[in-house]
Protein backbone atom coordinates (compact mmCIF):
# COMPACT_ATOMS: atom_id res chain seq x y z
CA UNK A 1 0.00 0.00 0.00
CA UNK A 2 1.38 3.52 -1.03
CA UNK A 3 1.63 6.02 1.64
CA UNK A 4 0.61 9.84 1.37
CA UNK A 5 3.38 11.25 -0.59
CA UNK A 6 4.32 14.81 -0.32
CA UNK A 7 7.98 14.55 -1.39
CA UNK A 8 8.67 17.48 -3.50
CA UNK A 9 12.56 17.35 -5.23
CA UNK A 10 14.48 19.97 -7.04
CA UNK A 11 14.11 19.11 -11.09
CA UNK A 12 17.15 20.14 -12.86
CA UNK A 13 15.53 20.48 -16.16
CA UNK A 14 13.06 23.12 -14.81
CA UNK A 15 15.31 24.85 -11.84
CA UNK A 16 12.19 24.32 -9.49
CA UNK A 17 11.12 22.17 -6.88
CA UNK A 18 8.70 20.01 -7.89
CA UNK A 19 5.99 17.61 -6.60
CA UNK A 20 7.03 13.85 -7.15
CA UNK A 21 4.24 12.24 -9.12
CA UNK A 22 5.39 8.66 -10.78
CA UNK A 23 4.00 8.27 -14.12
CA UNK A 24 2.60 4.41 -12.99
CA UNK A 25 0.73 5.10 -9.46
CA UNK A 26 2.67 2.17 -7.88
CA UNK A 27 6.29 1.97 -9.35
CA UNK A 28 9.11 4.27 -9.79
CA UNK A 29 11.98 3.84 -12.30
CA UNK A 30 15.09 5.79 -11.45
CA UNK A 31 18.37 5.60 -13.13
CA UNK A 32 21.78 6.60 -12.16
CA UNK A 33 25.31 7.10 -13.95
CA UNK A 34 27.59 4.84 -11.97
CA UNK A 35 31.06 4.60 -11.69
CA UNK A 36 33.66 4.20 -15.09
CA UNK A 37 35.37 1.33 -13.23
CA UNK A 38 39.40 1.67 -13.68
CA UNK A 39 40.51 3.22 -10.30
CA UNK A 40 39.17 3.12 -6.70
CA UNK A 41 36.15 4.82 -5.89
CA UNK A 42 36.70 7.67 -3.97
CA UNK A 43 34.97 10.38 -1.60
CA UNK A 44 33.55 11.66 -4.84
CA UNK A 45 31.91 8.58 -5.56
CA UNK A 46 30.42 8.15 -2.45
CA UNK A 47 28.24 11.39 -2.71
CA UNK A 48 25.88 10.27 -5.66
CA UNK A 49 25.71 6.56 -4.62
CA UNK A 50 24.60 7.54 -0.77
CA UNK A 51 22.08 10.76 -2.31
CA UNK A 52 20.01 8.15 -4.52
CA UNK A 53 20.22 5.53 -1.73
CA UNK A 54 18.53 7.81 0.20
CA UNK A 55 15.91 8.59 -2.44
CA UNK A 56 15.67 4.61 -3.43
CA UNK A 57 14.90 3.78 0.45
CA UNK A 58 12.50 6.65 1.03
CA UNK A 59 10.50 5.77 -1.88
CA UNK A 60 10.40 1.79 -0.88
CA UNK A 61 9.29 2.90 2.60
CA UNK A 62 6.56 4.88 0.61
CA UNK A 63 5.38 1.84 -0.64
CA UNK A 64 6.58 2.01 -4.28
CA UNK A 65 7.92 -0.94 -5.99
CA UNK A 66 11.25 0.96 -7.23
CA UNK A 67 13.28 -0.40 -10.38
CA UNK A 68 16.69 1.15 -9.81
CA UNK A 69 18.92 1.06 -12.37
CA UNK A 70 22.92 1.98 -11.85
CA UNK A 71 25.17 1.41 -14.37
CA UNK A 72 29.16 0.24 -14.93
CA UNK A 73 30.78 2.15 -17.89
CA UNK A 74 33.34 -0.22 -18.65
CA UNK A 75 33.97 0.85 -22.76
CA UNK A 76 33.50 4.10 -24.40
CA UNK A 77 34.53 6.23 -21.78
CA UNK A 78 37.09 8.29 -23.27
CA UNK A 79 40.32 10.41 -21.45
CA UNK A 80 38.71 14.18 -20.80
CA UNK A 81 35.05 12.84 -21.60
CA UNK A 82 36.24 13.34 -25.50
CA UNK A 83 35.45 11.30 -28.44
CA UNK A 84 39.28 11.04 -29.45
CA UNK A 85 42.36 9.58 -27.52
CA UNK A 86 42.01 6.32 -24.79
CA UNK A 87 39.39 4.43 -23.80
CA UNK A 88 39.73 4.72 -19.61
CA UNK A 89 39.54 1.57 -19.33
CA UNK A 90 41.62 -0.50 -21.66
CA UNK A 91 44.75 2.58 -20.60
CA UNK A 92 44.53 1.09 -17.23
CA UNK A 93 44.58 -2.07 -18.91
CA UNK A 94 47.51 -1.64 -20.99
CA UNK A 95 49.61 0.24 -17.80
CA UNK A 96 48.90 -3.26 -15.80
CA UNK A 97 49.53 -5.90 -18.61
CA UNK A 98 45.95 -7.00 -17.98
CA UNK A 99 42.84 -8.16 -20.40
CA UNK A 100 40.47 -4.56 -19.67
CA UNK A 101 37.77 -6.95 -18.31
CA UNK A 102 40.22 -8.21 -15.39
CA UNK A 103 40.75 -4.30 -14.76
CA UNK A 104 36.81 -4.15 -14.87
CA UNK A 105 36.01 -6.88 -12.34
CA UNK A 106 38.86 -5.99 -9.92
CA UNK A 107 38.14 -2.39 -9.19
CA UNK A 108 34.48 -3.42 -9.80
CA UNK A 109 35.09 -6.04 -6.63
CA UNK A 110 36.07 -3.15 -4.89
CA UNK A 111 33.69 -0.60 -5.64
CA UNK A 112 31.04 -3.04 -4.32
CA UNK A 113 32.73 -4.01 -1.26
CA UNK A 114 33.05 -0.02 -0.23
CA UNK A 115 29.30 0.56 -1.11
CA UNK A 116 28.34 -2.30 0.92
CA UNK A 117 30.80 -0.75 4.09
CA UNK A 118 28.89 2.66 3.58
CA UNK A 119 25.63 0.93 3.86
CA UNK A 120 24.64 1.82 -0.17
CA UNK A 121 21.70 -0.44 -0.97
CA UNK A 122 22.63 -2.84 -4.10
CA UNK A 123 20.42 -1.60 -7.15
CA UNK A 124 17.70 -3.13 -8.68
CA UNK A 125 19.39 -4.12 -12.19
CA UNK A 126 23.44 -3.09 -12.99
CA UNK A 127 23.93 -3.26 -16.61
CA UNK A 128 27.64 -3.42 -18.21
CA UNK A 129 28.14 -1.14 -21.07
CA UNK A 130 29.76 -3.66 -23.06
CA UNK A 131 26.82 -6.32 -22.21
CA UNK A 132 24.61 -4.14 -24.40
CA UNK A 133 26.42 -3.12 -27.53
CA UNK A 134 23.86 -5.15 -30.13
CA UNK A 135 21.25 -2.71 -28.21
CA UNK A 136 23.18 0.58 -28.26
CA UNK A 137 23.78 -0.45 -32.60
CA UNK A 138 20.00 -0.59 -32.52
CA UNK A 139 19.67 2.52 -31.27
CA UNK A 140 21.79 4.42 -33.40
CA UNK A 141 20.28 2.63 -36.27
CA UNK A 142 17.00 4.44 -35.17
CA UNK A 143 18.40 8.05 -34.81
CA UNK A 144 20.34 7.78 -38.19
CA UNK A 145 16.65 6.94 -39.64
CA UNK A 146 15.71 9.81 -37.67
CA UNK A 147 17.85 12.07 -39.94
CA UNK A 148 19.37 13.32 -36.85
CA UNK A 149 22.86 11.23 -36.77
CA UNK A 150 25.48 10.55 -39.84
CA UNK A 151 28.00 8.27 -40.83
CA UNK A 152 31.52 9.21 -41.65
CA UNK A 153 34.41 7.34 -42.11
CA UNK A 154 33.63 4.35 -40.72
CA UNK A 155 32.31 6.29 -37.16
CA UNK A 156 28.62 7.72 -36.34
CA UNK A 157 28.02 11.32 -34.99
CA UNK A 158 24.68 13.02 -33.51
CA UNK A 159 24.06 16.22 -35.70
CA UNK A 160 23.67 19.01 -32.95
CA UNK A 161 23.10 22.34 -34.93
CA UNK A 162 19.79 20.00 -35.90
CA UNK A 163 18.66 18.79 -32.75
CA UNK A 164 19.14 22.16 -31.92
CA UNK A 165 16.85 23.71 -34.87
CA UNK A 166 14.12 21.24 -33.73
CA UNK A 167 14.07 21.00 -30.13
CA UNK A 168 17.15 23.44 -28.61
CA UNK A 169 20.30 21.65 -27.32
CA UNK A 170 21.56 23.05 -23.66
CA UNK A 171 18.70 23.37 -21.89
CA UNK A 172 19.67 21.35 -19.11
CA UNK A 173 23.00 22.86 -18.83
CA UNK A 174 21.61 26.45 -19.72
CA UNK A 175 24.17 26.40 -22.85
CA UNK A 176 23.17 27.42 -26.05
CA UNK A 177 24.29 26.23 -29.16
CA UNK A 178 26.52 29.53 -30.30
CA UNK A 179 28.06 29.70 -27.04
CA UNK A 180 29.43 26.01 -27.63
CA UNK A 181 30.17 26.79 -30.91
CA UNK A 182 32.35 29.66 -30.12
CA UNK A 183 34.02 27.90 -27.67
CA UNK A 184 34.72 24.60 -28.94
CA UNK A 185 37.68 23.98 -30.39
CA UNK A 186 38.67 21.25 -33.40
CA UNK A 187 40.93 18.98 -32.68
CA UNK A 188 43.23 16.57 -34.51
CA UNK A 189 40.96 13.72 -35.81
CA UNK A 190 37.98 15.89 -35.83
CA UNK A 191 37.82 16.70 -39.33
CA UNK A 192 35.81 14.25 -40.11
CA UNK A 193 32.63 15.61 -38.20
CA UNK A 194 30.82 18.01 -39.85
CA UNK A 195 30.13 20.73 -36.87
CA UNK A 196 32.86 20.82 -33.42
CA UNK A 197 29.88 20.45 -31.44
CA UNK A 198 29.12 17.22 -32.93
CA UNK A 199 29.16 14.25 -30.37
CA UNK A 200 30.22 10.65 -31.56
CA UNK A 201 27.40 7.83 -31.47
CA UNK A 202 29.45 5.12 -32.67
CA UNK A 203 33.53 5.36 -32.89
CA UNK A 204 35.97 3.41 -36.03
CA UNK A 205 38.41 1.75 -33.21
CA UNK A 206 42.58 2.54 -34.15
CA UNK A 207 44.16 -0.50 -34.88
CA UNK A 208 45.75 -0.03 -31.25
CA UNK A 209 42.49 0.18 -29.52
CA UNK A 210 41.86 -3.00 -27.35
CA UNK A 211 38.22 -3.27 -26.59
CA UNK A 212 36.37 -3.19 -30.58
CA UNK A 213 33.16 -4.97 -31.92
CA UNK A 214 31.42 -5.38 -35.44
CA UNK A 215 28.84 -2.88 -36.05
CA UNK A 216 27.15 -2.18 -39.76
CA UNK A 217 29.91 1.04 -39.96
CA UNK A 218 32.91 0.00 -38.59
CA UNK A 219 34.96 -2.41 -36.10
CA UNK A 220 34.93 -0.24 -33.21
CA UNK A 221 32.76 0.80 -30.24
CA UNK A 222 29.85 3.04 -28.67
CA UNK A 223 30.46 6.47 -27.49
CA UNK A 224 30.02 7.03 -23.78
CA UNK A 225 27.02 9.04 -23.58
CA UNK A 226 24.71 6.28 -25.86
CA UNK A 227 25.59 3.81 -23.07
CA UNK A 228 22.89 5.60 -20.51
CA UNK A 229 20.55 6.17 -23.00
CA UNK A 230 19.80 2.80 -24.32
CA UNK A 231 19.90 1.00 -20.80
CA UNK A 232 17.62 3.19 -19.00
CA UNK A 233 15.27 2.73 -21.57
CA UNK A 234 15.90 -0.86 -22.45
CA UNK A 235 15.09 -1.53 -18.37
CA UNK A 236 12.93 1.77 -17.54
CA UNK A 237 11.08 1.54 -20.94
CA UNK A 238 10.58 4.84 -23.50
CA UNK A 239 9.32 7.33 -20.38
CA UNK A 240 10.64 6.94 -16.69
CA UNK A 241 10.59 8.84 -13.69
CA UNK A 242 14.11 9.75 -12.06
CA UNK A 243 17.49 10.28 -13.89
CA UNK A 244 20.20 10.79 -11.32
CA UNK A 245 24.09 11.84 -11.42
CA UNK A 246 26.37 14.20 -10.27
CA UNK A 247 26.62 17.71 -11.57
CA UNK A 248 29.43 16.96 -13.58
CA UNK A 249 28.11 15.00 -15.87
CA UNK A 250 24.99 17.59 -16.74
CA UNK A 251 27.37 18.78 -19.90
CA UNK A 252 27.96 17.25 -22.04
CA UNK A 253 26.75 13.58 -20.77
CA UNK A 254 23.22 14.37 -19.53
CA UNK A 255 23.03 17.44 -22.36
CA UNK A 256 23.71 14.53 -24.78
CA UNK A 257 21.80 12.05 -22.85
CA UNK A 258 18.57 13.97 -23.73
CA UNK A 259 19.36 15.12 -27.64
CA UNK A 260 20.10 11.63 -28.42
CA UNK A 261 16.92 10.05 -26.61
CA UNK A 262 14.67 12.99 -27.98
CA UNK A 263 15.89 12.12 -31.42
CA UNK A 264 15.49 8.07 -30.59
CA UNK A 265 12.15 8.56 -29.06
CA UNK A 266 10.17 10.87 -32.23
CA UNK A 267 11.15 14.24 -30.00
CA UNK A 268 9.19 13.13 -26.83
CA UNK A 269 11.41 13.70 -23.51
CA UNK A 270 12.19 10.55 -22.06
CA UNK A 271 12.71 11.78 -18.10
CA UNK A 272 10.58 13.40 -16.31
CA UNK A 273 12.75 14.39 -12.84
CA UNK A 274 16.21 15.25 -13.45
CA UNK A 275 18.39 15.40 -10.40
CA UNK A 276 21.76 16.21 -9.21
CA UNK A 277 24.07 15.98 -6.68
CA UNK A 278 26.98 18.46 -6.30
CA UNK A 279 30.47 18.03 -5.70
CA UNK A 280 33.35 16.88 -3.11
CA UNK A 281 36.06 19.09 -2.74
CA UNK A 282 39.32 19.83 -1.32
CA UNK A 283 40.36 23.23 -1.13
CA UNK A 284 37.69 24.49 -3.14
CA UNK A 285 38.44 21.76 -6.08
CA UNK A 286 36.37 19.32 -7.21
CA UNK A 287 37.40 15.72 -5.85
CA UNK A 288 38.40 13.72 -8.78
CA UNK A 289 40.85 11.01 -10.86
CA UNK A 290 41.18 13.46 -13.38
CA UNK A 291 42.77 16.42 -10.86
CA UNK A 292 44.73 13.53 -8.93
CA UNK A 293 43.35 15.26 -5.43
CA UNK A 294 41.35 12.48 -4.69
CA UNK A 295 41.15 9.97 -1.41
CA UNK A 296 40.37 6.52 -1.75
CA UNK A 297 37.33 5.17 0.36
CA UNK A 298 39.66 2.31 1.19
CA UNK A 299 42.05 4.95 2.52
CA UNK A 300 39.11 7.09 4.19
CA UNK A 301 38.53 3.86 6.82
CA UNK A 302 42.28 2.78 7.23
CA UNK A 303 43.86 6.47 7.54
CA UNK A 304 46.37 5.81 4.99
CA UNK A 305 46.06 8.83 2.54
CA UNK A 306 49.02 11.17 3.84
CA UNK A 307 45.96 14.21 4.22
CA UNK A 308 44.28 12.17 6.74
CA UNK A 309 44.49 12.30 10.66
CA UNK A 310 42.94 9.07 11.51
CA UNK A 311 41.03 6.59 9.89
CA UNK A 312 37.31 7.59 9.96
CA UNK A 313 34.45 4.59 9.46
CA UNK A 314 32.63 3.79 6.80
CA UNK A 315 29.55 5.75 8.75
CA UNK A 316 31.01 8.54 10.26
CA UNK A 317 31.93 9.24 5.83
CA UNK A 318 28.14 8.57 4.89
CA UNK A 319 26.74 10.80 7.90
CA UNK A 320 29.48 13.43 6.81
CA UNK A 321 28.04 13.18 3.57
CA UNK A 322 24.32 13.57 4.77
CA UNK A 323 24.88 16.08 7.47
CA UNK A 324 24.76 18.84 3.87
CA UNK A 325 22.05 19.22 1.67
CA UNK A 326 23.11 16.80 -1.59
CA UNK A 327 22.88 19.87 -3.66
CA UNK A 328 25.66 21.99 -2.16
CA UNK A 329 29.54 21.52 -2.10
CA UNK A 330 31.02 19.66 0.99
CA UNK A 331 34.25 20.35 1.56
CA UNK A 332 37.10 17.95 2.59
CA UNK A 333 38.65 18.41 5.83
CA UNK A 334 40.05 16.46 8.78
CA UNK A 335 38.11 18.74 10.60
CA UNK A 336 34.61 18.07 9.52
CA UNK A 337 35.04 14.77 9.74
CA UNK A 338 36.15 15.05 13.58
CA UNK A 339 33.28 16.68 14.11
CA UNK A 340 30.84 14.27 11.97
CA UNK A 341 32.29 11.68 13.85
CA UNK A 342 31.79 12.65 17.23
CA UNK A 343 28.03 14.27 16.30
CA UNK A 344 27.25 10.47 14.70
CA UNK A 345 28.71 9.45 18.37
CA UNK A 346 26.51 11.22 20.45
CA UNK A 347 23.56 10.41 18.17
CA UNK A 348 23.95 6.39 18.37
CA UNK A 349 24.47 6.48 21.74
CA UNK A 350 21.18 8.04 22.61
CA UNK A 351 19.52 5.16 20.04
CA UNK A 352 21.37 2.85 22.12
CA UNK A 353 20.19 4.36 26.00
CA UNK A 354 16.64 4.66 24.02
CA UNK A 355 16.75 0.55 23.72
CA UNK A 356 16.91 0.15 27.51
CA UNK A 357 14.80 3.34 29.08
CA UNK A 358 11.58 2.09 30.77
CA UNK A 359 8.17 3.72 30.81
CA UNK A 360 6.99 6.19 33.70
CA UNK A 361 3.91 4.75 35.11
CA UNK A 362 2.37 8.51 35.93
CA UNK A 363 2.68 11.46 34.68
CA UNK A 364 3.21 13.69 31.56
CA UNK A 365 6.27 12.91 30.39
CA UNK A 366 8.22 14.42 27.46
CA UNK A 367 6.83 16.26 24.46
CA UNK A 368 7.09 14.09 21.11
CA UNK A 369 4.14 15.99 19.64
CA UNK A 370 4.92 16.49 16.12
CA UNK A 371 8.06 15.26 16.27
CA UNK A 372 7.64 11.99 13.45
CA UNK A 373 5.60 15.15 10.82
CA UNK A 374 8.77 16.89 11.33
CA UNK A 375 11.04 14.38 10.44
CA UNK A 376 8.86 13.74 7.22
CA UNK A 377 8.35 17.08 6.24
CA UNK A 378 11.94 17.20 6.18
CA UNK A 379 12.86 14.78 3.87
CA UNK A 380 9.64 15.39 1.45
CA UNK A 381 11.78 18.56 1.36
CA UNK A 382 13.76 17.68 -1.30
CA UNK A 383 15.51 15.01 1.14
CA UNK A 384 16.72 17.47 3.65
CA UNK A 385 19.04 15.15 5.42
CA UNK A 386 20.36 18.24 7.30
CA UNK A 387 17.18 19.36 8.89
CA UNK A 388 16.20 15.59 9.30
CA UNK A 389 19.12 15.41 11.66
CA UNK A 390 18.29 17.85 13.80
CA UNK A 391 14.92 16.65 14.17
CA UNK A 392 17.07 13.08 15.21
CA UNK A 393 19.22 14.99 17.46
CA UNK A 394 15.72 16.53 19.21
CA UNK A 395 14.94 13.31 19.80
CA UNK A 396 18.10 12.14 21.38
CA UNK A 397 17.85 15.20 23.43
CA UNK A 398 14.99 14.00 24.97
CA UNK A 399 16.29 10.50 25.63
CA UNK A 400 18.91 11.70 27.22
CA UNK A 401 16.84 13.62 29.55
CA UNK A 402 14.87 10.68 30.08
CA UNK A 403 17.93 8.49 30.64
CA UNK A 404 19.48 11.49 33.22
CA UNK A 405 16.43 11.00 35.25
CA UNK A 406 15.51 14.81 34.28
CA UNK A 407 12.46 13.83 32.85
CA UNK A 408 9.75 10.88 32.31
CA UNK A 409 8.36 9.06 29.40
CA UNK A 410 5.46 6.73 28.98
CA UNK A 411 5.70 3.86 26.89
CA UNK A 412 3.87 5.24 24.18
CA UNK A 413 6.22 8.37 24.05
CA UNK A 414 8.78 6.15 24.37
CA UNK A 415 7.04 4.10 21.69
CA UNK A 416 7.45 7.33 19.31
CA UNK A 417 10.63 7.81 19.76
CA UNK A 418 11.60 4.20 18.71
CA UNK A 419 9.46 4.83 15.47
CA UNK A 420 11.34 7.70 15.12
CA UNK A 421 14.70 6.49 15.24
CA UNK A 422 14.51 3.33 13.65
CA UNK A 423 12.95 4.79 10.73
CA UNK A 424 14.55 7.65 9.90
CA UNK A 425 18.26 6.97 11.62
CA UNK A 426 18.34 3.00 10.66
CA UNK A 427 15.70 2.54 7.34
CA UNK A 428 16.22 6.03 5.61
CA UNK A 429 18.90 7.31 6.69
CA UNK A 430 20.51 4.24 6.22
CA UNK A 431 22.64 4.91 9.65
CA UNK A 432 24.24 1.45 11.01
CA UNK A 433 24.71 1.59 13.79
CA UNK A 434 28.01 -0.38 15.47
CA UNK A 435 25.95 -2.33 17.37
CA UNK A 436 22.45 -3.07 15.91
CA UNK A 437 20.81 -3.57 12.90
CA UNK A 438 17.40 -3.22 11.25
CA UNK A 439 16.00 -6.50 10.97
CA UNK A 440 14.66 -6.60 7.30
CA UNK A 441 10.73 -8.52 8.07
CA UNK A 442 10.11 -6.63 10.99
CA UNK A 443 11.99 -3.11 10.95
CA UNK A 444 12.60 -3.43 14.54
CA UNK A 445 16.41 -3.09 15.89
CA UNK A 446 18.21 -6.58 16.29
CA UNK A 447 21.22 -7.01 17.85
CA UNK A 448 24.04 -8.28 16.59
CA UNK A 449 26.04 -10.81 19.06
CA UNK A 450 29.30 -8.86 19.50
CA UNK A 451 26.83 -6.62 21.38
CA UNK A 452 25.26 -9.20 23.21
CA UNK A 453 28.64 -10.31 24.22
CA UNK A 454 29.64 -7.27 25.42
CA UNK A 455 26.48 -7.14 27.90
CA UNK A 456 27.27 -10.56 29.07
CA UNK A 457 30.88 -9.15 29.81
CA UNK A 458 29.07 -6.67 31.77
CA UNK A 459 26.07 -8.68 33.54
CA UNK A 460 29.38 -10.65 35.50
CA UNK A 461 30.99 -7.45 35.76
CA UNK A 462 28.02 -6.39 37.80
CA UNK A 463 27.70 -9.86 39.59
CA UNK A 464 31.18 -9.80 40.67
CA UNK A 465 30.89 -5.91 41.88
CA UNK A 466 27.80 -7.37 44.41
CA UNK A 467 29.71 -9.70 45.99
CA UNK A 468 32.80 -7.02 46.35
CA UNK A 469 35.04 -8.88 43.58
CA UNK A 470 37.04 -6.16 42.93
CA UNK A 471 39.90 -7.53 40.93
CA UNK A 472 37.32 -9.42 38.16
CA UNK A 473 35.51 -5.74 37.90
CA UNK A 474 38.31 -4.04 37.25
CA UNK A 475 40.03 -6.44 35.29
CA UNK A 476 36.74 -6.47 32.53
CA UNK A 477 36.41 -2.45 33.04
CA UNK A 478 40.08 -2.40 32.32
CA UNK A 479 40.37 -5.10 29.34
CA UNK A 480 37.12 -3.54 27.33
CA UNK A 481 39.00 -0.23 27.66
CA UNK A 482 41.71 -1.57 26.16
CA UNK A 483 40.39 -2.87 23.36
CA UNK A 484 38.43 0.29 22.16
CA UNK A 485 35.19 0.01 24.67
CA UNK A 486 33.94 2.87 27.21
CA UNK A 487 32.10 1.62 29.97
CA UNK A 488 30.27 3.84 32.77
CA UNK A 489 28.11 2.56 35.89
CA UNK A 490 24.85 3.84 36.39
CA UNK A 491 22.21 3.57 38.77
CA UNK A 492 20.57 0.69 36.75
CA UNK A 493 23.50 -0.68 36.07
CA UNK A 494 25.90 0.14 33.01
CA UNK A 495 26.43 2.01 29.65
CA UNK A 496 29.01 1.71 27.46
CA UNK A 497 30.35 2.98 23.71
CA UNK A 498 32.87 2.52 21.11
CA UNK A 499 35.54 4.81 21.94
Amino acid sequence: MIKPNNLCIYNSLSRAKERFVPINPESVGMYVCGPTVYGDGHLGHARPAITFDILFRYLKHLGYKVRYVRNITDVGHLEHDADEGEDKVAKKARLEQLEPMEVVQYYLNRYHRAMDALNVLPPSIEPHASGHIMEQIEYIKKILESGYAYESCGSVYFDVPKFNKDYGYGRLSGRNIEELLATTRALDGQTEKRNPADFALWKKAAPEHIMHWPSPWSEGFPGWHLECSTMSEKYLGDTFDIHGGGMDLKFPHHECEIAQSRAHNCGRPSVKYWMHNNMITINGKKMGKSLGNFITLDEFFSGSHPLLQQAYSPMTIRFFILQAHYGGTVDFSNEALQASEKALSRMLEGYRRLAKLKPSASGEGIDVDGIEAQCYEAIDDDLNTPVLIAHLFNAVRMINLVNDGKATATEDQLAVLRRVMDTFLVEILGIRPDFAVADEDSGESAFRPFEQAIDLLLQIRCDAKSRKDWPTCDMIRNRLSEIGFEVKDTKDGFEWKLK
